[in-house]
């Protein structure tokens, strides 16, 4: 009997500002890391998408933001865990970004998410990201 892996849910924060996104590096340690990434992170037990995305910005870059339309959402299996991700529009609206476990973070235009290593449960929607740069 093959048991399944546990399934994670996690939301993403996609947060433009003047025509950049913002990515975050996934520390050394974690599950795939050195890998780019929309910041967020998993939701607990009872918790909305929407609270874990503001609650995960809050501890990990030390920042407010407004949660808003839901862009894209993807269900990946790697070998150890399946993970649902929701990805979230989001908008700065209070603090300085101040990654609070010493990740990397970068602003990039559209056109400059593809050259960065990002899951493979993100190219879907880095590939629309940068093909609405192109239109």
């Amino acid at each position: 009997m093959t048991t399944r892996p546990p399934l994670v849910e996690v939301a993403a924060a996609v947060i433009a500002q003047d025509d950049r996104y913002l990515i975050t590096q996934r520390s050394s340690g974690s599950h795939l890391e050195g890998l780019w990434e929309f910041p967020g992170g998993k939701r607990q037990p009872g918790e909305s998408l929407e609270s874990c995305l503001r609650r995960e910005l809050r501890e990990e870059l030390q920042i407010e933001a407004r949660v808003g339309e839901k862009l894209y959402e993807i269900t990946w299996h790697y070998p150890e865990r399946t993970v649902a991700l929701h990805f979230f529009r989001c908008e700065i609206v209070e603090g300085v970004i101040t990654p609070t476990e010493g990740q990397a973070f970068r602003w990039v235009s559209p056109r400059d998410l593809s050259p960065h290593d990002f899951p493979p449960a993100d190219a879907e929607l880095v590939r629309k990201l940068s093909r609405q740069a192109d239109a």
